[in-house]
C-alpha cells in the first residue's frame, strides 16, 4: 500500500481519528514509543509490524510535521541529541536527563533533542555530578536559581529583555541657515531666503521638542505619553527628523505595537541609510516575530555601521544559532565577550562559544 495524504483534520487531536497507521522506513529520529504516544495523541493507532490492517502510511517527517515537531533536518542541524550531550557532559545519563525534563528545567524535542538554551542547565547539572552533588540536590538548586532570578528565554524573549537603542542627542543641521535667528520671517528677505530661515525655524521647534521628548523618554520612570506627545510635535515641525522617527518606533516596540514600530523604523532607514539604531531595533522585530533570516540582515546591516556594538553580536549569535549555523555565532560569541567582558550575557556567550556545535 503505498503512502497516502494525511486528512485535513478538523481539530489536531482528531487529525488521525479512526485510523490505523503504518510508517514508512525507519525511525531516525522518534523512538516506537515516542511514534505510538504522538499517533494515540493525534486519534489514532499505531498498526502493528506486519499487520495487514493499515489505514494510513506517514513518513516519520510527515509525523512530525503532524505533531507540531521540527523535520529531521531541522533536529539534526539545530538540535543536540542525547548522544552528543553524552559525548559533551559524559556524567549525564539518559535518566538525569529525563529527571532534568520531569523537572521542567530542560524542555527535550521528540523526547531526546534538546536546543541550544538547554544547555546552561545541562552544564551545571554535570558539573554538579561531577563534585559528587547528588542530582537531586542539584535539581533543587537549579530550580531555585530558575526562580529566583529573570533567565534569558530564547525561544520567546520579553520586551523587558532587549530595551530599543535610543537617540539622545541630535547632530546639528548642516544645510539649514543659523538657527538662532529670531525672526525667520524679517521683511526685506527674498523668497529664497525666506523659505530657509522658515525651515531653520521647523527644524529649531522640531529640535526643542525632540529634547523635550528625549527628557520624558529618560531614566527609571519614563513618562511614555508625553515623549510619544513631544517625539509626534517635532515630527510635524521636521516630518524627516529620524532620531524622532526612531525613538517615537521605540515607544510602540515597548508597548508591544509592532506594526508600527516597524513602519517607523523601516522609514528612519530610508531616510537615513546609516540609521544604526533603526537597522539594530527591526533586527529585534524580526527575531521577535521569528523572521530570523530578515534579523540576521538587519542584525549585519547595523554592525556594518558601528562593529564596536556588542548587543548587535549577541543578538546576531542568537538568531544564527537558531537557524542552525553555530560556526557563523562563534566570533560574534567571541566578539561580544570581548566588548562586553563584564556584561549581562557573558557567561552565557561564552559558554555557547565554547560548546561544541551539533552532530550533523
Amino acid at each position: 500500500m503505498g503512502a497516502v495524504s494525511l486528512p485535513a483534520p478538523q481539530t489536531p487531536e482528531h487529525l488521525f481519528g479512526g485510523q490505523i497507521v503504518a510508517i514508512s522506513g525507519k525511525l531516525a529520529l522518534l523512538t516506537r514509543r515516542d511514534a505510538r504516544a504522538i499517533i494515540a495523541r493525534l486519534g489514532g493507532v499505531l498498526a502493528r509490524e506486519g499487520s495487514a490492517r493499515v489505514t494510513l502510511v506517514v513518513t516519520e517527517d510527515e509525523l512530525c510535521r503532524a505533531a507540531g515537531l521540527p523535520d529531521a533536518e531541522t533536529l539534526r542541524g539545530q538540535y543536540y541529541s542525547s548522544k552528543d550531550l553524552r559525548g559533551m557532559y559524559p556524567l549525564l545519563r539518559d535518566d538525569h536527563l529525563r529527571y532534568l525534563a520531569k523537572c521542567g528545567l530542560v524542555r527535550p524535542v521528540a523526547g531526546r533533542y534538546y536546543s541550544f538554551t538547554d544547555l546552561h542547565v545541562l552544564k551545571q547539572a554535570a558539573s554538579d555530578l561531577e563534585r559528587g552533588i547528588p542530582l537531586n540536590a542539584a535539581m533543587r538548586e537549579l530550580v531555585a536559581e530558575r526562580q529566583g532570578q529573570l533567565t534569558f528565554d530564547f525561544q520567546a524573549a520579553t520586551r523587558s529583555d532587549r530595551m530599543p537603542t535610543r537617540v539622545l542627542t541630535l547632530r546639528p543641521a548642516t544645510s539649514s541657515p543659523a538657527l538662532s535667528d529670531p525672526n525667520p520671517l524679517e521683511t526685506g528677505l527674498t523668497s529664497s531666503n525666506r523659505e530657509e530661515r522658515i525651515q531653520a525655524a521647523n527644524y529649531t521647534m522640531a529640535a526643542k521638542f525632540f529634547l523635550e521628548g528625549a527628557e520624558f523618554d529618560d531614566g527609571d520612570d519614563p513618562d511614555l505619553d508625553a515623549a510619544c506627545t513631544a517625539y509626534r510635535k517635532a515630527l510635524m515641525f521636521d516630518p524627516v527628523l529620524v532620531p524622532a522617527l526612531v525613538n517615537l518606533a521605540n515607544i510602540h516596540y515597548e508597548r508591544d505595537q509592532l506594526v508600527e514600530a516597524e513602519a517607523l523604523y523601516e522609514r528612519a532607514i530610508r531616510l537615513d541609510a546609516d540609521c544604526f539604531e533603526a537597522y539594530f531595533n527591526l533586527g529585534n522585530i524580526h527575531h521577535d516575530l521569528a523572521r530570523y533570516a530578515e534579523a540576521v540582515t538587519s542584525y549585519r546591516d547595523a554592525l556594518a555601521i558601528n562593529p564596536e556594538y556588542p548587543e548587535a553580536h549577541f543578538y546576531l549569535a542568537v538568531t544564527l544559532e537558531k537557524l542552525g549555523r553555530s560556526a557563523e555565532a562563534r566570533p560574534h560569541w567571541k566578539a561580544y565577550c570581548e566588548l562586553a567582558p563584564e556584561g549581562e550575557f557573558v557567561k552565557l556567550a561564552r559558554e555557547f562559544q565554547e560548546a561544541p556545535p551539533p552532530t550533523q
